[in-house]
């Protein structure tokens, strides 16, 4: 009946008798498709794009998956100008259903929005250079302490240049600021995980780099682009290299699905830099970015995709998400789960994604090199802390020095040329 009516009412041209039977389609037939489509359309019509997008956006959480809903909110946020929105969730629905007949429909309006994403970017980067001439001042939109300054205008110009370009400059600064791991051993290690799962992630456009941060807590985060960083702790916290893999696809995942980049986007990448004190009392820099439930459940979701693609057991996000879990009771929680929503949720999610796609638990574990890893960065990580404690110890430095010299002398003699 109210399929009939909103038809008449296109028909007739009369705005109320189209909504207003539309409104109690959707409302008492939630499971009709067609009737959100033409009611979003209908808003459309009637110059209520915003409601057109509420109600679109609405239906897109209970059916996330339904192309022809999609592709209308897609439609949708680019009339109202959200053309990064309406890029993302169209390259979001292609790297979920990389089978689906539509997929590279999908993939074209990605492209299709991000360039005019981009023009907007160009024309708001003139308008920014030629205010900056006239008044001589530069608006200051990024002050956080890790990353210093960026003007407006180099803000701008940097997104413009793409996610990669985003996430190498966040990358350097990172790498400046913070203390690196730099054993050879461990980072090939680290990188043939990393590499493994960025060659089935989806996004061949991306330069893939993952790096090691010497402290011994369980966190990690992907920048923009693939700049994936990982802390020494995790690979201490994690029991195979299975479990490290699930931790470094879902912080794959998120880059992937383009989520840091639109925190940039948002003004929001920055903010979410907190500062803590680690063993020896020393301050130094946490990134923790706070990603939305939604955000944090698509990496879940395509986290363990990856992984499974990548030829590692399923599970391995899974049980390390299990041990986590158990060790919250007892100890502080880890800074990866810091901000992150509901661990049991999450637990219970990702177990029934694993059955639901049948994908293989039984795969790849990787223990034994994973051990053998654990303690080489075991001693790394009780060296660095001994270092951060003799730093106001001149005699303790010397200590140490000698110490490092005699371990160098040990390891030439036991590896000879």
């Amino acid at each position: 009946v109210y399929w009939r009516l909103s038809g008449e009412g296109l028909e007739q041209q009369l705005e109320t008798k189209t909504l207003v039977p539309l409104k109690f389609l959707v409302e008492n037939e939630p499971q009709f498709i067609p009737g959100y489509v033409r009611y979003a359309q209908a808003l459309r019509d009637y110059e209520q794009l915003d409601e057109a997008i509420q109600v679109l956006e609405r239906a897109s959480t209970l059916y996330p998956n339904q192309p022809q809903l999609l592709k209308a909110t897609i439609e949708a946020m680019g009339e109202s100008e959200q053309w990064l929105e309406a890029s993302l969730k169209a390259r979001q629905f292609a790297l979920f259903n990389r089978e689906h007949p539509q997929a590279e429909e999908f993939e074209a309006l990605a492209d299709e929005y991000m360039e005019s994403h981009k023009s907007h970017l160009r024309r708001k980067l003139r308008g920014n250079a030629i205010a900056n001439v006239i008044t001589g001042t530069i608006g200051y939109v990024v002050t956080g302490n890790l990353f210093g300054p960026i003007s407006a205008i180099q803000t701008t110009a940097l997104m413009l240049r793409g996610e990669s370009a985003v996430g190498s400059r966040y990358a350097k600064q990172v790498q400046r600021q913070i203390p690196m791991l730099e054993d050879e051993e461990v980072l090939e290690y680290v990188r043939g995980i990393g590499n493994k799962l960025a060659a089935v992630a989806g996004r061949d456009e991306f330069e893939y780099e993952f790096y090691v941060i010497m402290d011994d807590r369980l966190n990690a985060f992907a920048l923009p682009g693939g700049k994936v960083f990982v802390n020494a702790g995790s690979i201490m916290e994690t029991k195979s290299e299975a479990e490290l893999a699930g931790l470094l696809a879902h912080e794959l995942a998120h880059a992937v699905l383009s989520h840091g980049f639109q925190l940039v986007t948002e003004g929001n990448l920055i903010a979410n830099i907190t500062q803590y004190i680690p063993y020896g009392g020393t301050a130094a820099n946490l990134i923790v970015l706070d990603y939305s439930r939604d955000m944090e459940r698509q990496a879940d979701d395509l986290g363990t995709r990856i992984l499974a693609s990548g030829g590692y057991a399923a599970d391995g996000l899974y049980n390390l998400m299990l041990t986590l879990n158990e060790q919250e009771k007892n100890r502080p929680i880890f800074a990866w789960l810091s901000t992150h929503p509901a661990t049991k949720e999450r637990i219970n999610n990702l177990k029934t994604m694993i059955e639901r796609n049948g994908y293989n638990r039984y795969a790849y574990e990787g223990v034994e090199q994973h051990l053998v890893i654990q303690a080489k960065v075991g001693k790394l990580l009780e060296k660095h802390k001994q270092w951060e404690e003799c730093q106001q110890d001149k005699e303790c430095r010397e200590k140490l020095e000698e110490e490092d010299s005699k371990e160098e002398d040990r390891e030439d003699l036991g590896n000879p040329e």
